[in-house]
């Protein structure tokens, strides 16, 4: 089957390390010599999954601003690490750095990691000067406004490692939000605010295409699916899940299971045909569609595609943005929304699910295929995978529109075991206990004038939404262990104040 991208193998970090001529050819052989040693530690790090290609060491304006020029138009680099190893004169960086239109980390590094007490000379002192380098290359980045990830430390530090790799990943969602085009089949539902937004800003902030397409549209291209092509469908989720009797072969619903593979094919056509990589969905809204696609929506967000229930397309886009971060993580993401809470007795926690569209890359088990009814969207039974949230820790973000900017939100959590088994609930859901509290959180949340459609991952952590908070110019309110509403309320003011100056300037 036909699914977007789910590796970074056509991606790149370029590794660019400064000096100047001045040191003459015997010093900045062995500057590149060293910078490459520095870039393929880099490479066969385990935490950083994208592929880092060294470069030759730059030594002048010119040739800085044609390797700046060639990373922006560049299809495969989608970010650059820069190092200075030694003293390379900062206004030699103008001109690149003012042309650079890729995500950028500053590596404040140097080759040894010790000191050699005993034998240290000038020629070593000339040699390894990234101590200074880098601050006269980071008064520049200040001066222009340059807005980037800084990481100091040794390249082998573990640290550092999985810092440069939670950038990594945020610079690989970047590029997906760049090209991102997002179909909306129908319009969102009606008279709710939050599924509400400005398209046109969207794709001038993130690069999101959003556009609408007609449901019967899309019915055209399910109808025409071969009988064929949907009963080995059906037999593949018979092997893949447990399939409730009725919907198997010679049960008295196999003909709804054969639909719902209709539907994952029919689904499949439009969104490759059209080079979506992200979708959105209306009860309201369902044309000539037999059922609401449930099991056809679990499984294309389970294999990278973007999601929103209601027409939502800016949790859409999220969701398909953090898929790409998340790639070759352990644990999954999924479209969410806080449903219900328990307040008591024991620690509360928030039960979160949606009517059918939540992703089993969470699942903790082998989900179940299920069929039951639905009391909106006036349409037949629809099929759905069912199963409870792998436990773990996991972020809970949103995405809202607020008029004058985006605001992403995000909620460190801990995805938890149901207290009891929840039989009489025909939907995937999760559990979790939100950071600090639920009070604490939900007080915050709201103060924040988040959304309730959200995204739920345990393969993308706060560091990595932090670094692509930043690369968009978004803001990012986070909600912690350390939170409490009143200071939250507090940040919420200065960042609209400087958001607002910010506009102006």
């Amino acid at each position: 089957m036909t699914t977007p991208a789910t590796t970074y193998d056509s991606q790149e970090i370029w590794f660019l390390t400064g000096s100047q001529g001045l040191y003459g050819d015997e010093t900045l052989a062995q500057v590149a010599q060293q910078s490459q040693t520095i870039s393929e530690r880099l490479d066969e790090a385990p935490e950083i999954p994208l592929r880092i290609v060294w470069k030759p060491v730059l030594t002048d304006a010119e040739s800085i601003r044609r390797m700046c020029q060639e990373a922006s138009s560049s299809d495969a680099c989608v970010g650059v690490i820069v190092w200075m190893h030694t003293f390379s004169p900062a206004k030699m960086w103008i001109a690149g750095l003012s042309a650079l239109d890729r995500p950028l980390l500053h590596l404040h590094t140097q080759y040894n990691l010790s000191l050699p007490w005993s034998s240290i000379d000038m020629d070593f002192m000339n040699l390894n000067q990234a101590a200074h380098g880098d601050r006269e290359f980071a008064h520049i980045e200040a001066r222009l406004g340059v807005h980037r990830k800084v990481v100091a430390g040794h390249a082998t530090d573990p640290r550092v490692l999985g810092r440069v790799g939670a950038w990594a990943r945020a610079a690989a969602g970047h590029h997906a939000a760049r090209t991102l085009r997002l179909a909306r089949f129908g319009d969102n539902m009606r008279d709710v605010a939050v599924t509400e937004g400005d398209k046109v800003e969207a794709q001038l902030r993130f690069g999101y295409s959003v556009n609408t397409y007609a449901v019967n549209d899309l019915v055209a291209v399910v109808d025409q699916i071969e009988e064929k092509a949907a009963v080995e469908l059906a037999a593949e989720y018979v092997d893949l899940y447990d399939v409730v009797p009725a919907l198997r072969p010679g049960g008295i619903r196999y003909a709804y299971l054969l639909y719902a593979a209709r539907l994952e094919l029919g689904l499949r056509a439009f969104l490759t045909e059209g080079g979506f990589t992200a979708f959105t969905t209306n009860f309201e809204d369902l044309g000539g569609l037999r059922q609401l696609p449930g099991l056809a929506v679990q499984r294309l967000m389970a294999d990278g595609y973007g999601f929103g229930g209601e027409g939502d397309w800016k949790t859409s886009a999220l969701l398909r943005t953090m898929k790409v971060m998340g790639l070759g993580q352990s644990g999954g993401t999924s479209f969410m929304e806080d449903y219900t809470y328990h307040l008591g007795p024991g620690t509360p926690r928030i039960l979160g699910a949606h009517m059918l569209e939540v992703c089993p890359s969470i699942a903790a088990d082998r989900p179940s295929c299920e069929i039951h009814p639905l009391s909106i969207g006036n349409r037949e039974d629809p099929v759905r995978l069912v199963f409870d949230a792998a436990p773990g820790p996991a972020v809970v973000v949103g995405l809202s529109d607020l008029g004058d900017r985006f605001r992403l939100t995000a909620n460190a959590v801990d995805v938890i075991k149901p207290s009891q088994p929840l039989r009489q609930l025909p939907v995937a859901r999760a559990v979790w206990k939100p950071r600090p509290s639920l009070a604490e959180s939900a007080e915050s949340w709201l103060l924040a004038g988040a959304p309730h459609h959200t995204v739920l991952s345990s393969a993308v952590d706060l560091e990595t939404l932090s670094d692509f908070a930043a690369m968009t110019g978004v803001e990012l309110l986070t909600i912690d262990e350390h939170t409490t509403s009143q200071q939250f309320s507090k940040e919420i003011r200065w960042n609209a104040a400087y958001h607002r100056l910010a506009q102006a300037l």
